[in-house]
């Protein structure tokens, strides 16, 4: 069908539309990293918006040097490879279970996972159980407190059910248990929704600065999100700076090109950035993993 002048304004309108949108949400990323890249000195100026008006490396420079945002930055890459591979593997396992009706309890089971999806102890009770199984202060409370999640339970779970049984029934006459059944035929035809979900995980972990801040009070131990959260504090930005390596020091006071705001725009470009270069990798995955664990029983 022949498309309209009034299709073709109402299609201008809406991509104009959409383009402004998409504008508006890009920018803040853009400015900042245009931040990032500008000297310091000049940026607390002003008017820096879409380009450097003094391109400078030497923010990038004092964040690489400083030996305690390097470490925090090796914390999340290890928190986020550990915690996303436990999570998947535990979780898949947990739902694996959890979608065979010859399961004894499956409902009850189910119903105590729906509550802990809307209550919660709180903080306090939460603190005090961390601190009773010794993993306050510890690497692994950013791991085990969260392996399992149950909205991710409930998609793998949905997609599970609907693998052919057949399939599961084949194998089994061939001699697997169940765990060669999970992991030679249920995994292998899960990627979408093995991708979706490791993703999602994978962003949790490495956006999330909270859980360490709580129960976490060894700097070596903190990610880069949590000292990024701590730098963006301009109420102790004086103590981060004071406490940084003699090198770095040193760096900032010789060159007077680096300033609070442009260090902490530098820090957040490198933090940001690596969680987001894994996103074209698995966005062929997004629309069918997703849409396959759409429906909940």
């Amino acid at each position: 069908m022949k498309s309209t002048t009034g299709d073709k304004v109402l299609i201008a309108v809406i991509y104009s539309l959409l383009f402004l949108l998409g504008l508006l949400a890009f920018y803040p990323f853009w400015n900042a990293a245009v931040i990032s890249f500008n000297n310091g000195t000049d940026t607390m100026k002003g008017g820096i918006t879409f380009w450097p008006r003094q391109f400078s490396l030497e923010n990038y420079r004092v964040v690489f040097e400083d030996s305690r945002l390097i470490n925090g930055f090796v914390i999340s890459i290890l928190r986020t490879v550990t915690g996303t591979l436990a999570s998947i593997a535990a979780t898949a396992i947990f739902a694996y279970g959890m979608s065979k009706s010859e399961l004894i309890g499956r409902k009850p089971y189910m119903v105590l996972c729906i509550i802990t999806m809307y209550f919660s102890g709180g903080l306090i009770p939460t603190f005090l159980l961390i601190r009773e199984l010794h993993l306050f202060n510890t690497f692994w409370v950013m791991i085990i407190p969260g392996i399992i999640s149950v909205w991710n339970m409930i998609i793998f779970r949905t997609f599970f059910k609907g693998i052919p049984q057949a399939l599961e029934e084949s194998a089994r006459i061939d001699g697997c248990s169940n765990w060669m059944v999970l992991f030679r035929i249920i995994f292998p035809l899960s990627g979408p929704v093995i991708a979706t979900l490791s993703l999602f995980t994978a962003v949790y972990h490495w956006n999330d600065w909270f859980t360490p801040s709580i129960y976490i009070s060894d700097t070596g131990l903190m990610p880069i999100q949590t000292k990024l959260q701590q730098i963006l504090n301009s109420n102790i930005m004086s103590e981060q700076l004071a406490q940084m390596d003699s090198a770095a020091q040193g760096r900032m006071s010789r060159m007077k090109a680096v300033t609070t705001k442009s260090l902490s725009m530098a820090t957040m470009m490198v933090a940001t950035l690596p969680i987001l270069c894994i996103y074209p990798f698995l966005q062929k995955y997004f629309v069918k993993g997703v849409m396959v664990g759409s429906l909940k029983e």
